[in-house]
């Protein structure tokens, strides 16, 4: 049964659905019934009197609600980026409807009180469920829960490689391709931190149809990192990568990259900052030396950086212009979505001397644009991305991706329309991204313009 309840989706179909017209409907049950009986008197107010105050109250609520969520958003801007309309119109609406189901349990009796205490619990939901559906974060009860999503990988069943992918692609031309299945495969192993001692949670790996077969060929790998807070499990179910790359392997004979994406903060509430520091331990080592070494082990990769990619989302994307720049031997390719312009967390001040030992130097090396400067010239090349509704994201992108262009990177910068700091705006640059990078590692060259894409605008840098 839990298995069950954990499945139940929450961005769409009947759950989602459901709370939502229950709760109008209970609202407009409460509204209706006073205006039927605003002439009746029950106690010290008459019908008419208590729907005016309850009225006031729901406005009043509202407001607070608003100014409440613009003033964290947008003033004070305490989650590090914008929240977006879309989450403080959502907020003020819940706020006004909580407001009126409260006041209506204070000032009702009978079944109209018991029906707004009903209310009050349903409404938080809903308006918890409106919040994640503007950014798209928790697309499952289960990962709300921080249930696993995947069993764990199956070593034995991965075999070494035994071609390269051109080798695989002649075969498949003379219509005699490996058996192989029609769908890759979602697991989740615990990477061991041999060499860091970095405390991680369990990595989600996606191997392409190609890969599970019993000669698989010599494949490329994107690490991709979800933001924080979050989990490895995001960057899987946010984003729906496993479906883009069974869809690119279906017109790719099978071949496809491989997908890992490691756990580079530890816990929900932990933002490493992708270093190596005293703080949380060693994230940078674990994601440049113990995934790399565990990936080119047990997996059927190329090892070369030409087939590397390293990208993520918000955090993710910030740690992927941190460290792609800075290890040009391990990835070849940047693949980063609402990134900042520098590694972030509390007051520099107080990041510097906790994290970076209070040295200012170090941390200046941490920023991307310094990161990208400081090992120019470079062959790597990077896809970036920001939302439209998110224009901070948007200025870093375009001040990061100068950056890359100038150092001799080779740069395609995207801004994905009607999305902000969510992951809308990493759904919506999957496939351009995928397809793009894609041909830049070797494998096909079937990309198309990004004015093709009617929700993409091309930025010129």
């Amino acid at each position: 049964m839990l298995h069950d309840i954990a499945k139940i989706r929450l961005l769409s179909g009947w759950f989602p659905n459901t709370v939502l017209w229950i709760t109008v409907a209970g609202f407009a049950i409460l509204c209706i019934s006073q205006i039927l009986y605003c002439g009746r008197r029950h106690g010290r107010f008459t019908g008419l009197q208590r729907l005016l105050m309850e009225i006031v109250a729901s406005a009043a609520s509202a407001g607070i609600g608003w100014t409440a969520t613009w003033l964290i958003s947008d003033v004070y801007v305490l989650f590090g980026v914008s929240l977006g309309w879309d989450v403080i119109r959502n907020v003020a609406v819940g706020f006004a409807i909580l407001a009126f189901a409260i006041a209506s349990c204070v000032l009702s009796r009978n079944w109209r009180r018991t029906l707004a205490c009903i209310l009050i619990p349903i409404a938080l939901l809903n308006t918890a469920i409106r919040v994640n559906a503007a950014y798209g974060e928790y697309t499952i009860v289960g990962s709300v829960l921080g249930l696993p999503t995947y069993s764990e990988l199956q070593l034995s069943r991965v075999h070494k490689a035994t071609m390269s992918m051109a080798q695989w692609e002649a075969l498949a031309a003379a219509g005699k391709a490996p058996q192989h299945r029609d769908t890759g495969s979602d697991s989740s192993f615990a990477i061991p931190a041999t060499v860091s001692h970095f405390r991680s949670r369990e990595a989600d790996i996606y191997l392409p149809p190609a890969a599970l077969a019993a000669t698989p060929p010599r494949l490329p790998v994107m690490i991709m990192l979800g933001g924080q807070p979050g989990s490895p499990d995001r960057m899987f179910t946010a984003s729906g990568i496993s479906h883009v790359m069974n869809e690119y392997a279906q017109s790719h004979d099978g071949l496809a990259p491989i997908v890992v994406s490691p756990d580079q903060n530890g816990s929900a509430v932990h933002n490493t900052l992708c270093i190596d520091s005293p703080v949380y331990g060693n994230a940078a080592t674990f994601l440049t030396k113990d995934v790399t070494s565990w990936i080119k082990k047990h997996l059927p990769v190329e090892t070369t950086a030409k087939y590397w990619t390293i990208g993520g989302f918000s955090q993710g994307g910030t740690c992927t212009t941190q460290l792609g720049p800075r290890n040009p031997k391990l990835y070849g390719h940047m693949f980063p979505v609402d990134g900042e312009m520098q590694p972030t967390n509390g007051s520099e001040s107080s990041m510097i001397r906790r994290f970076y030992g209070g040295s200012r130097a170090a941390y200046e090396a941490q920023i991307p644009v310094n990161a990208i400067t400081q090992h120019a010239p470079s062959t790597q090349t990077m896809f970036t991305v920001a939302g439209e509704q998110d224009p901070e994201s948007v200025n870093n992108m375009k001040v990061i991706g100068a950056a890359a262009q100038k150092a001799g990177m080779k740069v395609q910068a995207v801004i994905t329309k009607g999305s902000g700091h969510d992951w809308h705006t990493v759904k919506s640059a999957l496939v351009p991204g995928i397809y793009w990078i894609c041909a830049q590692m070797g494998l096909g060259t079937d990309t198309k313009p990004i004015s093709e894409y009617p929700n993409l605008v091309d930025v010129k840098l």
